[in-house]
C-alpha cells in the first residue's frame, strides 16, 4: 500500500506540474508523460522485489540464493550406485530416488541478458549438438513478448521487465532448436518436478526459467503490443537441472553446479509458470 501511494503521488505531481507550467506546456508530449510513469512503475516495482527478497527467513541475495555450490568431482560410479540402488519406485514407468547426470559441462555466458541461449548451447552439447552462441542469439525472433521472440538488447541490464531489456521464454529457444538444429526439443509451461526427474532419470537434462540463482520473484503480468498478456518476472534467469534425490534438485548455472532443497526450487520455479525446455521422445 505504502509503495502504491508513493506511484499515485508521482502521478499527481506530473499532472499538477504540466497544468501549471503554462511557459512550457507545449514541450511535454504524452510519449514524456508515459515514459515518466513507466519509470516510477518500474521504480515501485523493484522496491517491492526488494522488500519480497529481504523478507525471507533466510538472508540470501539473487547471486547465491538459498543454494549450496557443489562440484561433480564425486566418483560418478559410485556415487550412481549410492542413488540407484539405495530405492527405486517399484511399478510400470518407475523412477530411482536418485538421479544425476555426470556427462554434462558449462560455460559462463558471453552476453549480458544471453543466459538462454547460453544454457541452449550447453543443453545441445549433452545431445551431441555443437550450437554457436552467436548464431543461435540472431536466430531468435525479436518481440517485446517474451514468449513469441527476444525482448530488448541482449547487451541490456538485467533485472528489468518488458518492454524493457529482458530475455526470452521457453517457446521461441525451442523453436530455434527444432528448426535451425534438428533437436525434438519443447518449450511448454506447467511442467511438474514429476515429469522433470523423469526426464532426469533418462540420462535428459531439462533447462527451467527461474528467478536468479534460484530465489524468490514476483510474477508481473505484462500486456504486449498486439493486446496479449504474458506473465513476467524482473531477474528471469534460466538454469540446466541435471540431478535430483528425495530432498534437493542439482543445476548448472553458468557452469557451476549447486544442490537446492526441492521446495525452494519449485517456489522460484513457479514464478514464470513452471517453464522448462524438453527433449521431446
Amino acid at each position: 500500500m505504502r509503495i502504491k501511494n508513493k506511484l499515485i503521488i508521482h502521478v499527481c505531481m506530473l499532472l499538477f506540474f504540466v497544468a501549471c507550467n503554462n511557459t512550457d506546456t507545449t514541450q511535454i508530449s504524452k510519449k514524456d508523460v508515459v515514459e515518466t510513469l513507466v519509470a516510477q512503475t518500474m521504480e515501485a516495482y523493484q522496491e517491492q522485489l526488494e522488500l519480497t527478497i529481504n523478507s525471507q527467513p533466510e538472508e540470501q541475495d539473487l547471486e547465491e540464493g538459498p543454494s549450496v555450490e557443489v562440484t561433480q568431482q564425486v566418483n560418478p560410479e559410485e556415487d550412481q550406485q549410492n542413488s540407484t540402488d539405495s530405492g527405486v519406485n517399484e511399478g510400470e514407468g518407475s523412477i530411482p530416488d536418485s538421479y544425476y547426470i555426470w556427462d554434462i559441462w558449462g560455460h559462463r555466458q558471453y552476453f549480458g541478458i544471453g543466459c538462454e541461449t547460453s544454457a541452449a548451447v550447453d543443453w545441445a552439447d549433452t545431445f551431441g549438438v555443437t550450437v554457436s552462441e552467436f548464431n543461435f542469439q540472431l536466430r531468435l525472433p525479436i518481440s517485446d513478448n517474451p514468449d513469441l521472440g527476444f525482448v530488448g538488447s541482449v547487451n541490456g541490464p538485467w533485472g528489468q521487465v518488458p518492454p524493457y531489456a529482458y530475455g526470452v521464454h521457453a517457446a521461441p529457444i525451442a523453436g530455434v532448436l527444432r528448426e535451425y538444429y534438428g533437436m525434438q526439443a519443447e518449450g511448454v509451461k506447467g511442467f511438474t518436478i514429476e515429469q522433470v526427474k523423469r526426464e532426469i532419470a533418462s540420462g535428459q537434462p531439462v533447462i527451467a526459467w527461474v528467478i536468479g540463482n534460484c530465489v524468490g520473484g514476483i510474477p508481473y503480468e505484462y500486456i504486449d503490443k498486439e493486446g496479449n498478456a504474458v506473465t513476467v518476472a524482473a531477474y528471469e534467469h534460466v538454469v540446466i537441472l541435471t540431478g535430483y534425490d528425495q530432498e534437493s534438485i542439482r543445476y548448472m548455472n553458468n557452469g557451476k553446479f549447486f544442490d537446492i532443497p526441492t521446495k525452494n526450487f519449485e517456489n522460484t520455479w513457479s514464478v514464470l509458470g513452471n517453464m522448462v525446455v524438453y527433449l521431446a521422445d
